[in-house]
């Protein structure tokens, strides 16, 4: 299985490099798969590459989604802990 994530540009570094934050994680991602990326763009990562742009609303559903399953996710693992 595969995922990729939409994540926010912070900071643009030479050699098709930037950094992106997730939650306050700050990791450098390769942006070679795409022609142009600007600090404040919403990109697709996949394994250390942005793969696509997307919109500031789209990438907000997205996350929220994922904010979802991860509560979900908890709410059964305490279940089947008591």
């Amino acid at each position: 299985m595969c995922l990729a994530i939409p994540v926010r540009v912070v900071e643009v570094l030479p050699n098709h490099q930037a950094y992106i934050d997730l939650s306050g994680i700050r990791k450098q991602i390769s942006t070679e798969l795409l022609d142009s990326v600007a600090v404040g763009d919403y990109v697709i990562l996949h394994v250390g590459y942005a793969i696509g742009k997307l919109d500031a609303e789209e990438a907000a559903r997205t996350l929220a989604m994922f904010g979802e399953i991860n509560a979900a996710i908890e709410t059964k693992a305490e279940e089947a802990i008591q």
